[in-house]
């Protein structure tokens, strides 16, 4: 055998006594414990290299806390912070539109949204005014204006939203009645949980900004649905036929309307004739009168040329005889058209 392989074959020789392998354990022990404090060492330098340095995303800030205190704010960046759990970081999410839903929840978001199937009815069942049931979803978004007071002043700033966020709605559905929030104050309801909502957060400076709460559904329990729609097409047919009744009103009545004014101002056009022509009637009589007692003969011939005009037009035809005619019987020539 070559010696080289020989030497070889002997180092990597299979210990057969445990003195053999102990001695082998503990060479190798030896060796490697030299390189012990490396590894620690850069494992230390990594531990500090990883909790030291951190980035802010451009839409969030980060909050230092030193020893659980408040330290300071950090922006947009690549920033160091003490390391080994002296300083701890949070990140803020400060431009994004958070919205918490109430009723319902959304399963996946996109073209086509799912949600969930779970009944949420111990947060959307209400009483309205009129001591009727209303089952309402709504959502309310917001913004953290505040990142250290968000952090800072309450110790669940999430839970205490949806609450505030219930109790204000159950506030406003309780001063409605059924068919008010079911139609005319669903604009009005919005606005005032909104501003009533913000006010409490206000109050307890939370660092909260209200963006916009919007009722997406009222509608009645499931048990009371079929009775309610019921109900709501009776009303319905109700409001058809009153429509339809209006509007034969307003094709009738004005029509009548005008027809009555129509005869009452020909009658008034008719009177007022009627005593124009009397009075004209009248003064011409008089003037008349007045003439014949001044010239008696020229205003008798007169009149009677004037009669005279009025009635031979309505006489047609007229035959005129020479009475100094000398012949026994009189011709008249019938082939003329004009006699």
């Amino acid at each position: 055998m070559n010696p080289p392989l020989q030497k070889h074959i002997m180092a990597f020789k299979v210990p057969n006594t445990p003195d053999e392998l102990l001695s082998m354990g503990s060479r190798g022990f030896n060796r490697l414990s030299r390189w012990i404090p490396y590894l620690v060492i850069a494992l230390i330098i990594g531990m500090i290299c990883l909790t030291s340095f951190y980035t802010i995303d451009p839409d969030e800030v980060g909050v230092i806390r030193q020893f659980g205190k408040y330290a300071r704010t950090t922006q947009p960046g690549l920033h160091w912070k003490i390391p080994l759990g002296v300083e701890a970081l949070n990140k803020v999410k400060v431009t994004r539109v958070f919205k918490e839903e109430f009723g319902f929840r959304t399963g996946t978001p996109g073209v086509n949204t799912t949600y969930s199937n779970r009944n949420f009815d111990e947060e959307s069942i209400m009483l309205t005014g009129d001591l009727n049931s209303l089952d309402v979803s709504w959502i309310v978004q917001y913004k953290i204006s505040d990142p250290v007071k968000y952090l800072f002043t309450l110790r669940n700033p999430e839970q205490t939203l949806r609450d505030l966020s219930e109790s204000g709605m159950r506030q406003e559905i309780g001063d409605s009645s059924f068919s008010e929030a079911l139609t005319v104050r669903r604009i009005e309801i919005d606005h005032n949980t909104q501003e009533r909502l913000q006010a409490i957060l206000d109050h307890y400076d939370v660092g909260i900004r209200i963006e916009l709460v919007k009722l997406q559904d009222v509608n009645p329990p499931d048990p009371v649905k079929p009775s309610f729609n019921e109900v709501n097409e009776a009303k319905q047919e109700k409001e058809k036929v009153i429509n339809q009744a209006f509007e034969a009103y307003n094709k009738l009545i004005p029509k009548a309307r005008g027809e009555a004014e129509q005869v009452i101002r020909s009658a008034e056009g008719y009177a007022l004739a009627r005593v124009k022509r009397a009075q004209g009637d009248a003064s011409q009589f008089t003037q008349t009168w007045d003439a014949y007692k001044s010239s008696r003969d020229v205003t008798r011939r007169r009149m009677y040329l004037e009669t005279l005009r009025e009635v031979l037009p309505k006489a047609g035809k007229v035959y005129v005889f020479d009475p100094k005619a000398g012949s026994i019987l009189p011709l008249l020539n019938l082939t003329s058209e004009k006699q």
